[in-house]
């Protein structure tokens, strides 16, 4: 049951990102109709046609053809936007918050290091701390 429920929401990432709508999937007989127009019209093949209205030729035949710009927009996967979101689910498992910091009480060290041994290493930057 977990491997179809993964699978399953696989598929529908994959689905989503193509950006297909279900819009779209309506208006493909549009698409299918609009191709037809341009096959028997200007001997477009379907290559072509896709090339006019979703490639490289798309400004091209948008400037020559204004005349079927109603035909466009009623052509699928014509949006044009992009969106992104982002979502964050955090688990905190503590409970009680401390409400008041906890106060540092400073005390005076009493301790006086004396060392055991006497070497050259000490005489200099490396000395251990020595209350004054």
């Amino acid at each position: 049951m977990t491997k179809l429920v993964s699978i399953a929401i696989s598929l529908l990432i994959l689905v989503q990102s193509f950006n297909i709508h279900f819009d779209d999937i309506v208006e493909l007989d549009e698409l299918i109709e609009h191709a037809n127009f341009h096959s028997e019209e200007y001997g477009d093949n379907f290559f072509v046609f896709i090339s006019k209205h979703y490639g490289e030729l798309k400004a091209e035949h948008n400037q020559q053809h204004q005349e079927e710009k109603e035909d466009h927009e009623q052509l699928p996967f014509q949006h044009q936007y992009q969106s992104t979101s982002l979502s964050a689910f955090v688990l905190n498992n503590i409970s009680d918050y401390p409400l008041s910091p906890e106060t540092v009480v400073h005390h005076d060290a009493n301790y006086f290091y004396q060392a055991s041994y006497h070497s050259l290493a000490q005489e200099g930057l490396f000395q251990p701390p020595r209350l004054v």
